[in-house]
């Protein structure tokens, strides 16, 4: 029997009650059971409790927090997360923060539904996408005209907060509030469960953009723990810092460049090349796990062919056989363009991180751009 993602998210909800009422004690309780007395236990300055979906959110989050903050990612390494469904500790885990970092723009798909269902009156949201204008997805990614540098249209990111103004100068506006986004979750593709709300969530792949989701972060936290806010000002400049000079690097880089168009697995890149001039032509849509259709597939080729294209690429979290099937038929190579959606083991092994990620894709990037 399969059951639709509302029916199993409403089971976690239920099991979850189990989970977070189970095994827990508070300090006083274990020093009380112990030494049959309740002690007063010592404590520091307690550590923000921050829980984010996945990795962009972490690495910025705890670029913002320093050692402020606990921050704890809900997608495990390694894991593609555009299809992942918290568990019932997932729940738990976001019962008990202080604070809920999340990218949005349907990215997490089952976000509405799971805060939705918490007790935690006090728990700060922040969507760190929230007041950037958001380009849609379409249903055909495969137009492959010259008339849009990404191919997609932009949609403001305000209008969808019910009128809500989101002025991102002011730390009070951060969502707190309930952000009342429709994403139809019982839109079902066949072979698909995934929904974006027909929206593109790729926002940190424009250096520019995460810019400004860090600033939203910033005055997330700030809100949370107001009595470190020039702390995390203090972080947020610095690492900002760097995110300009990446994004001074990337502009220079593609000013001279011979081509414009680059092919990659799937629809990520959009924000990227809306930025930095490019034309993004993706295999599959918005969702890595979307299988092209062989009318998809040879619209690709045409392209490819066309164009001259020596460079497919393919991403690190998913199968590459559809970019190396490309790449076969027309003669080119593959490389990869790191959607960094989240690092594999070996990446982590190796200290990498956002920017060094984003450096890399840089020169994949130069070099695809000037063959």
């Amino acid at each position: 029997m399969k059951f639709s993602k509302k029916a199993t998210l409403g089971l976690l909800f239920s099991l979850t009650l189990i989970v977070a009422g189970c095994g827990q004690k508070s300090a006083s309780d274990a020093n009380t059971a112990s030494t049959g007395t309740s002690v007063p236990v010592e404590t520091e300055t307690a550590k923000l409790n921050v829980q984010v979906s996945f990795y962009p959110m972490y690495e910025f989050t705890k670029n913002v927090a320093g050692d402020l903050a606990d921050v704890h990612t809900l997608v495990p390494a390694g894991m593609e997360p555009h299809d992942w469904e918290p568990t019932p500790q997932d729940i738990a885990s976001i019962e008990k923060a202080d604070v809920l970092v999340y990218n949005g723009a349907g990215m997490e798909s089952w976000m509405d539904q799971v805060t939705g269902s918490l007790s935690n009156a006090s728990l700060i949201q922040v969507e760190a996408s929230h007041g950037i204008n958001l380009l849609e997805g379409t249903e055909d990614e495969h137009d492959h005209g010259h008339e849009d540098s990404d191919g997609t249209d932009t949609h403001d990111h305000e209008d969808e907060s019910a009128g809500e103004a989101h002025d991102h100068d002011h730390a009070d506006e951060v969502a707190t509030e309930e952000h009342d986004h429709d994403h139809d979750a019982e839109a079902e593709e066949a072979g698909h469960d995934h929904d974006h709300g027909g929206l593109d969530p790729h926002v940190w792949l424009s250096p520019a953009l995460a810019v400004k989701e860090v600033r939203n972060i910033e005055a997330g936290l700030a809100q949370a723990a107001p009595e470190h806010a020039e702390q995390f000002k203090q972080n947020a400049d610095a690492y900002v810092a760097q995110l300009e000079s990446l994004d001074q690097d990337f502009k220079a880089a593609v000013t001279d460049s011979k081509r414009k168009d680059f092919i990659t697995q799937h629809a990520a890149f959009g924000y990227l090349a809306q930025e930095y001039g490019l034309q993004q032509v993706p295999i599959a849509g918005l969702s890595p796990e979307q299988e092209p259709s062989a009318a998809q597939m040879a619209s690709v080729i045409d392209f490819a062919k066309e164009h001259q294209v020596k460079t497919i690429f393919f991403e690190t979290l998913v199968s590459s056989k559809v970019s190396e099937t490309i790449a076969s038929e027309v003669g080119a190579k593959t490389a990869v363009l790191n959607p960094i959606e989240g690092l594999t083991e070996e990446e982590i092994a190796a200290g990498m991180d956002y920017i060094s990620v984003m450096r890399q894709n840089l020169e994949a990037l130069k070099l695809a751009l000037n063959e």
